[in-house]
């Protein structure tokens, strides 16, 4: 392609020198004669050109003659076809150029294409039979394609949302196992009308659903809107959420420490990719073990973004007091001060989690309750104490420099004065050492990693 482009520029080169080389040569020469400069010629008058040219003969030498009025017409046809070329060349060039400016652009796009393809390969999933199904809305600039999805697909779907294919409910509603076909099942979680901030709230996931692409945030496929309900359609998470596998029947344990460890990892990259990668950042206000996924190796992906907030558009009068409880922030409890070390405290409680096995907020009476890090900050700081609070289930199954690190990491996350705890990357690269290879990680073990076996909480 690229040859047959510049191939006219070479031809329409070659005939211009060709012409032009003529053009010079012709009028120079002259039967019988070598080469010779042509006379420098001067105005002259009517009654001058009738002058016989018989003294200008004396100096001739034999066999030359003198140029007359035929050749000069002869040399004005060829400036004229020589100026003729030059501006056939000239266009071509211009339209070659333009050709080659659009087999560049298309080129380019489907480099674009590409590197999206890659991209969501990348997240593990094959979206094509099915979104061929669905309404495709597209979107500008950054954003990716996001479809809009016919009610009467999710119904069958979800066979009619039956309770069979529940997979988890929650405030917001429920979450439907969706066989959209015999090679793709997907997730379509049901938003009931909330209030009047529920709009909002749909509106705001699905435009940063469209910004937001990440391996460890869950990929929404599409949404629908069928009467005051609203559907969000995303990617299947085979075990479910990290608050089931830590606080449901299992309590815990399919989860050994270097999985914790990994899910801990998986969850820091999205939030680092929330705060650090994104224009503007995305402060995800919501961060908790309930929105923290597992597919069906284990990968953990953050999801539910209706609370989040994009940096610098939040203020005490323009964004709702929201969160869970035992996940929130004392500055954003007490003075509705939001920032990314907001999202970080969130995090350490998290951490707190994987560790002790509790669940953020327990119940000391009927009217009294104890948060995690009240009860807990006394003994992370206690190198002989540590080790008794830690989950059963993986207690004495690590190494204890790696839990007094993880320990110190929770302790800096969840400090009272959010200019003491450390910023996500930070976090992040703390964790990768404590990880194996084989998970995600630097950390070499001796011992063979278990085997990660899908098992579904639902």
């Amino acid at each position: 392609m690229k040859l047959i482009l510049v191939l006219p520029i070479w031809v329409l080169c070659f005939s211009l020198f060709s012409a032009l080389s003529h053009s010079r040569m012709q009028p120079l020469l002259y039967p019988n004669s070598g080469p010779v400069f042509a006379p420098e010629l001067q105005p002259i008058s009517q009654t001058q050109q009738t002058v016989s040219p018989a003294p200008f003969k004396n100096f001739l030498k034999p066999g030359m003659e003198l140029p007359t009025g035929d050749t000069h017409h002869h040399l004005d046809k060829e400036l004229l076809l020589a100026i003729i070329l030059i501006s056939i060349m000239l266009s071509s060039i211009i339209l070659s150029s333009f050709c080659a400016c659009l087999y560049w652009r298309k080129n380019l796009q489907k480099s674009n294409l590409k590197s999206v393809t890659s991209s969501e390969s990348n997240i593990g999933l094959t979206f094509g039979p099915i979104l061929g199904k669905f309404n495709s809305l597209r979107t500008t600039g950054k954003k990716r394609s996001i479809s809009v999805i016919e009610y009467a697909l999710l119904e069958s779907a979800t066979n009619n949302f039956s309770e069979n294919n529940i997979l988890g409910e929650g405030g917001f509603g429920c979450v439907y196992k969706a066989y959209f076909n015999d090679s793709f099942i997907g997730a379509v979680k049901r938003l009931e009308n909330r209030g009047q901030d529920f709009e909002k709230e749909f509106e705001n996931e699905v435009d940063l659903m469209s910004r937001i692409q990440h391996p460890n945030i869950v990929f929404v496929l599409g949404y629908c809107i069928h009467g005051q309900t609203r559907f969000l359609v995303s990617e299947l998470m085979q075990n479910g959420s990290l608050e089931s596998q830590l606080h449901g029947p299992s309590h815990g344990s399919t989860l050994s420490w270097h999985l914790r460890m990994k899910i801990a990892l998986d969850a820091a990259r999205g939030l680092e990719y929330l705060h650090e990668h994104c224009n503007p950042s995305v402060i995800h206000r919501d961060l908790k073990s309930s929105n923290i996924l597992l597919d069906s190796n284990f990968n953990a992906k953050l999801s539910d973004f209706g609370l989040a907030v994009t940096a610098g558009s939040q203020s005490k009068s323009n964004i709702k007091l929201s969160g869970t409880l035992g996940y929130v922030a004392p500055e954003y409890l007490l003075d509705g001060k939001l920032t990314e070390k907001s999202d970080v405290y969130a995090f350490g409680v998290i951490l707190l989690e994987l560790l002790m096995g509790r669940k953020p907020v327990e119940k000391m009476t009927s009217t009294q309750c104890q948060s995690i890090v009240t009860w807990a900050m006394p003994q992370l700081t206690d190198r002989s104490k540590l080790p008794n609070i830690v989950d059963p289930v993986i207690r004495n199954k690590m190494d204890l420099k790696h839990l007094f690190q993880v320990a110190a990491v929770a302790v800096l996350c969840v400090q009272p004065e959010p200019s003491y705890r450390p910023l996500i990357t930070d976090v992040l690269h703390s964790l990768i050492p404590l990880v194996p290879v084989e998970l995600g990680g630097t950390l070499r073990v001796t011992e063979p990693v278990p085997h990660i076996c899908p098992k579904s909480s639902h």
